[in-house]
C-alpha cells in the first residue's frame, strides 16, 4: 500500500474533524486490546492507520447521506467505526457473532453512538440502506448472507483488495470502484445494488 501524500496528522483532520479525539481513542485501543485479544496481528500496529483505518474511508463516498448501515462480520470494528466517526450523518450497526469480538466492540465503542448487536446476519431482521463488509467472505457468500437486511435500492458494498476485479465478475450486477481519495492510497469496492 502506498504511503500516504500528506501526513497523518492532516489526514486526521481532514477525514475526522468533528471527532478527532474519538477515533485516536481507538486506534490506541485497536493497538493495545485488538493485539492482546487476537484480532489484529502484533505487527499491526505500525500500519493502523494506513491499512486500516484510512484503508476503511474510500466506502464512505458510496453511502448516501443519512443512511442507515450495517457493518457485517464487524470484527475489531472495521470499517465500520471509521466510517461512523467520520461521517456523524450515519446510522452504524455494527454486526458481529463472536462474542469475544462483540465484547471488544461494545468497550471500543462507548459513548459513540454506535450500536453493536451479536448475532449472525442470516438471523438479523431489519432492513438498512447499506451493507458493508471488509475481509469477510467472497462476494457470493456475502451476497447470500446480507441481501434480506437491504431495502428497495439499498446496496451492498465490499471493501477488497487487488483481486477485485476477478471478484465482480463473479456476481451478476456488481460493480467496481475505484476510489480516490485526497491522500489515501486507491480504494476497492465492490458493490451491488438490490432492485424494487
Amino acid at each position: 500500500m502506498a504511503e500516504p501524500l500528506v501526513s497523518r496528522e492532516t489526514l486526521i483532520e481532514r477525514y475526522f474533524p468533528q471527532r478527532r479525539g474519538e477515533i485516536e481513542r481507538y486506534v490506541q485501543f485497536l493497538t493495545v486490546e485488538g493485539a492482546l485479544r487476537g484480532l489484529i496481528g502484533p505487527r499491526e500496529s505500525k500500519k493502523i492507520w494506513e491499512r486500516h483505518i484510512f484503508n476503511s474511508l474510500p466506502v464512505s463516498t458510496l453511502i448516501p447521506k443519512g443512511a442507515t448501515v450495517i457493518d457485517l462480520g464487524s470484527g475489531a470494528g472495521l470499517p465500520g467505526i471509521p466510517l461512523a466517526l467520520s461521517r456523524p450523518d450515519i446510522t452504524m450497526v455494527l454486526l458481529e457473532p463472536l462474542q469475544r469480538r462483540v465484547d471488544f466492540l461494545e468497550e471500543a465503542c462507548g459513548d459513540l453512538g454506535i450500536k453493536v448487536v451479536r448475532t449472525r446476519a442470516q438471523d438479523y431482521k431489519i432492513r438498512v440502506d447499506i451493507v458493508t463488509a471488509r475481509a469477510v467472505a467472497p462476494l457470493e457468500k456475502l451476497k447470500v448472507w446480507s441481501w434480506h437486511l437491504l431495502g428497495s435500492g439499498g446496496s451492498l458494498l465490499a471493501i477488497k483488495g487487488e483481486n477485485a476485479a476477478v471478484e465482480v465478475a463473479t456476481v451478476a450486477g456488481a460493480q467496481l470502484h475505484e476510489i480516490e481519495m485526497d491522500g489515501l492510497a486507491v480504494g476497492r469496492v465492490i458493490s451491488l445494488q438490490k432492485g424494487a
